[in-house]
């Protein structure tokens, strides 16, 4: 009987000391998370900031539509950066090149708070990733990027902008056309040749591929999960929208992990893998699935799923509201319009399609591109997660663990260092002007080691859609619906992007 109850003794003993510890653990980490805290808050006592309610921070300040309007509001009252207050976590928000360059040049993570929505999609790939892996993926990815492989692309992005060019011309009722939804689908396009060498029918005909409705589909349920912010998982899970979101990643993962296969079996075939290497062009898989590192170790197949999803998510979204503000601004500056109009035409003569070699002579082009992507940058904000202290020019500093997001819409436009910023004016990217900025005033792809990998891909697509385009067609505003500016994902306008175009004979 006694070794009876002493059997029965033992694991209620050996339960109530787990709990003890369990309990001594989680006070222990209640006190670390105070502490830390503790020092945030001091530390931001150095920046002046807007007034805030004790439990909503400032959120019922800040609707989607008026954010960015108040945030320059408040970055004009207040100097270099200022906390904004999500609830109980508190954000330096940066407006200043000064505190830009010294965020930008270090390595800290991107802040999860946000980017954690993603991960179900795009996995830890070099968008959300930090550490060794981001500067082994880094390091792999970079050849992927080198204009020898760039230059083949030319002709795909042109094919891809004449489907869109055909599809507007076919409007005989000469209707406004809403420029981000077919914008958009020219960027999928383009990504999916660029990427897979896979040609869809996404421009022409509606939910052509599973897997382009996937990609569209989940771009939405992302935004539509970071408005809602404030629900917990164990709640959003109920909902129809985390079902659909599952569903769409299922469906974008088996389609990225059967080209992968397929692919890889193509490369173990060494008559195969002369035939892709061959080829006019390699796309984005080929170079991904031939990375080796020092070691002759490459990417997993999670890891590889993971850099195409990602790149598929970057490349098609941040480019498509580039394209379509720039169009924009081109609307809404006739004279500028046609100075790039005239300047195409000289480049390309009767041709219809962009060379690697007409890149370069597009100069003033250009100008205009950087202009429109300073006044409307497709990523208005980025965030980092302090992993180390940080002391900035005048000497106020945050502690490890800080969350800090440079707004690069306020930096685009902070008075310190642009003249009239509001205005469009080319002739700041003359060549003679920019010895004259602060190396941190424009940061379209942001800056340092965690700058864009795909930036130059980016600018070739958009200059590709602004010569080709205004080639054929002459562009002006819809009068009767301007465009309401709203930060997602990119920035896009809550109304569309809506345009009048004229088919030049």
């Amino acid at each position: 009987m006694a070794a009876l109850l002493d059997n029965i003794a033992k694991p209620a003993v050996l339960l109530q000391l787990s709990l003890v510890l369990g309990f001594i653990f989680v006070l222990l980490k209640a006190a670390q998370f105070y502490q830390k805290r503790k020092k945030v808050l001091k530390a931001l006592e150095a920046f002046p900031g807007p007034p805030k309610h004790w439990l909503y921070g400032h959120s019922h300040q800040l609707s989607q539509r008026k954010l960015l309007a108040q945030f320059m509001e408040w970055a004009e009252e207040f100097p270099y950066a200022f906390p904004r207050w999500l609830g109980p976590l508190p954000t330096l928000i940066i407006h200043h090149p000064e505190y830009a360059k010294t965020i930008c040049g270090r390595g800290d993570p991107k802040a999860l708070v946000t980017y954690k929505f993603l991960i179900p999609w795009i996995g830890e790939g070099l968008l959300v990733t930090s550490g060794a892996k981001w500067f082994q993926h880094r390091k792999l990815l970079t050849p992927a990027f080198h204009y020898d492989v760039l230059k083949p692309y030319m002709r795909l992005m042109s094919d891809s902008v004449k489907v869109m060019l055909d599809k507007w011309e076919k409007n005989k009722e000469r209707k406004p056309v809403e420029l981000f939804h077919d914008v958009s689908l020219m960027t999928l396009d383009t990504i999916m040749k660029c990427a897979f060498s896979y040609n869809t029918s996404c421009q022409t005909q509606n939910n052509s591929d599973f897997y382009i409705k996937a990609v569209y589909d989940l771009s939405y349920l992302v935004v539509e999960r970071i408005r809602s912010f404030g629900v917990s998982d164990f709640f959003y899970g109920m909902t129809s929208n985390s079902r659909q979101f599952q569903e769409a990643c299922k469906l974008a993962h088996i389609h990225t992990d059967k080209i992968i296969k397929e692919r890889k079996m193509l490369l173990s075939n060494e008559k195969e893998r002369e035939k892709i290497q061959k080829r006019r062009h390699l796309d984005f898989l080929d170079i991904l699935l031939c990375a080796k590192d020092e070691n002759g170790v490459g990417l997993s197949d999670e890891d590889l799923r993971a850099e195409v999803d990602t790149f598929m998510f970057e490349g098609h979204d941040t480019t498509a509201s580039g394209i379509s503000w720039l169009f924009y601004c081109m609307s809404l500056y006739p004279e500028y319009q046609q100075r790039c109009r005239e300047e195409v035409k000289e480049i390309l003569g009767d041709r219809d399609t962009v060379e690697w070699e007409d890149l370069g002579k597009m100069t003033f082009c250009t100008m205009c591109i950087k202009e429109s992507l300073r006044l409307f940058p497709p990523v208005p904000i980025v965030s980092r997660y302090l992993s180390k202290p940080v002391t900035f020019s005048d000497g106020r500093s945050l502690p490890e663990g800080s969350y800090v997001a440079v707004s690069i819409f306020a930096v685009h436009r902070n008075r310190d260092v642009w003249e009239d910023p509001e205005m469009f004016d080319p002739m700041r990217f003359a060549p003679q002007n920019a010895a004259q900025r602060h190396s941190h005033a424009f940061l379209p792809f942001s800056a340092g080691p965690r700058n864009c990998i795909g930036q130059q891909f980016a600018m070739n697509e958009m200059k590709v859609a602004l010569a080709l385009t205004l080639k054929h067609f002459e562009l002006t505003p819809d009068a009767s619906r301007p465009p309401i500016l709203i930060p997602q994902l990119v920035l896009k306008s809550a109304n569309g992007i809506h345009m009048h175009l004229k088919k030049i004979c």
